[in-house]
């Protein structure tokens, strides 16, 4: 997330991208579970991203799902991969996980630049870029469309939701831990405010109704950085939205609550429900986690071993949808 010690707001200006692919390359990397951890480079327009592409040793040119992870403030692709231990998750289930990768160029700390007018909407900034992207892997290697999910933690987590948001026909399913639902800040002072209260309910609301895709949001309840509040915004913003897609209906919402305890770490889960049974959003709180990434491999940055594993409860989310 931004460094709010330093006192500094880095604010980088440039011009929206057309989202055209001028070139990928990928290279082999090392095997992991027997399966490859390939790095490439992806360039549209005036703007390029490094890339991490995990693809199990099951991959037989079949469509399988595909999952894009956006790390955190300071981290790497490389270093999230590790943190989230997604990888070997992907390895047992058979799927292709990306993680892509935010150049020091465009954010000096490579967060994504969530609290930034440019990086909201559809075919512009960070958002276009990612589309991108995750388009040309899809073109490169055997996909299902109907199962390519984007989640991630902090930033990442808030540039999640804002894909979900903004790219409905791409994503069918949003992970966002210990991040902020969309629109929550257009620049740095509203994000410092955003980050430390929560966001102001006048900014969450779109008057022009977007589409709703199911949604499974992680936070920890002792978070110093990122306040827990935002995570209710993530989850009431998707309720209002799937709400807002059959004007003049009546429709219901219905809330489960359970409590658990997993690897040291209680927790409680909101799971919400329309009419039909179908579950819009599921609201995980990790009682005594800060912000960290639940159940995560404690060789990673921003990561707490405890509780409940999220990587295994997101992956579990994306299978369903």
């Amino acid at each position: 997330m931004i460094d709010l010690a330093s006192g500094s707001w880095p604010f980088f200006g440039f011009n929206p991208w057309a989202g055209v692919l001028e070139s990928t390359n990928a290279a082999p990397g090392t095997l992991q579970g027997g399966g490859e951890f390939l790095s490439g480079s992806f360039a549209s327009d005036s703007r390029s991203l490094q890339y991490k592409l995990y693809v199990p040793g099951g991959y037989r040119n079949e469509p399988l799902p595909l999952v894009v992870m956006l790390h955190g403030c300071g981290q790497s692709a490389a270093d999230f991969a590790l943190g989230t231990g997604m990888n070997e998750l992907a390895e047992q289930a058979q799927c292709l996980v990306l993680y892509p990768e935010q150049s020091s160029q465009a954010n000096w700390n490579r967060c994504w630049n969530w609290y930034e007018q440019a990086h909201h909407e559809r075919d512009e900034g960070e958002p276009a870029l990612i589309a991108a992207l995750t388009r040309s892997l899809i073109a490169q290697y055997a996909v299902d469309e109907s199962r390519v999910s984007v989640a991630g933690l902090s930033s990442g987590g808030a540039m999640a939701v804002i894909l979900g948001r903004t790219y409905p026909d791409l994503f069918k399913a949003v992970g966002c831990h210990s991040g902020l639902a969309h629109r929550s800040a257009t620049d740095g002072f509203s994000a410092m405010s955003a980050m430390r209260d929560g966001a102001d309910p006048a900014c969450l609301t779109n008057p022009t109704p977007l589409a709703s895709i199911p949604v499974i949001v992680f936070h920890g309840d002792v978070d110093r950085t990122v306040h827990q509040k935002n995570s209710a915004d993530v989850v009431r913003q998707t309720i209002e939205c799937h709400m807002a897609q059959a004007p003049g209906q009546v429709r219901e919402v219905a809330m489960h609550e359970e409590t658990g305890e997993a690897s040291g770490r209680s927790f409680t889960r909101h799971t919400h429900r329309d009419e039909t049974g179908d579950v819009i959003a599921e609201h995980w709180t990790i009682h005594g986690t800060g912000h960290a990434w639940s159940g995560g491999n404690s060789h990673g940055s921003y990561t707490d071993a405890s509780g409940p594993d999220a990587s295994k409860e997101m992956l579990r989310f994306f299978t369903q949808q």
